[in-house]
């Protein structure tokens, strides 16, 4: 059985046509988020099994698309609304609002061209509220 890392990076050197939204969450967040999703404390990155109270309000549904990992990722915006939906239902299946839609590939092109400058001190704003 080939290891899910090893078929994420063949699958992104052949240029493959097919996208795989947990693939594409290995290669392109898996850097700072770890496999698991969890917190890298050390390094100020939150977990990411702790979105649910942010999808409460649009402003920290559209914040988790704006931050600057997120925001900047070569993804193309239907991908990375795939990735965002896979984190919500694989992350966060016990914490998301019973309203929650998933993300589409228009509503992340609106958000990510909306730059955040202060991801952690916004996040702490919304979260307050």
């Amino acid at each position: 059985m080939m290891r899910p890392l090893l078929l994420a990076v063949l699958l992104a050197a052949g240029n493959c046509a097919v996208a795989d939204p947990h693939a594409d969450y290995l290669l392109f967040c898996r850097g700072c988020h770890l496999h698991t999703g969890e917190a890298v404390l050390a390094a100020n990155v939150p977990s990411l099994r702790e979105l649910g109270p942010l999808l409460k309000s649009e402003e920290g549904r559209e914040y988790i698309v704006r931050v600057p990992g997120v925001s900047q990722t070569p993804m193309s915006d239907e991908r990375l609304a795939a990735v965002l939906n896979w984190v919500m239902t694989n992350f966060n299946g016990d914490t998301l609002p019973d309203n929650f839609k998933p993300y589409t590939a228009d509503e992340v092109g609106n958000a990510r061209r909306k730059l955040l400058l202060d991801p952690l001190k916004t996040r702490a704003e919304i979260l307050s509220d």
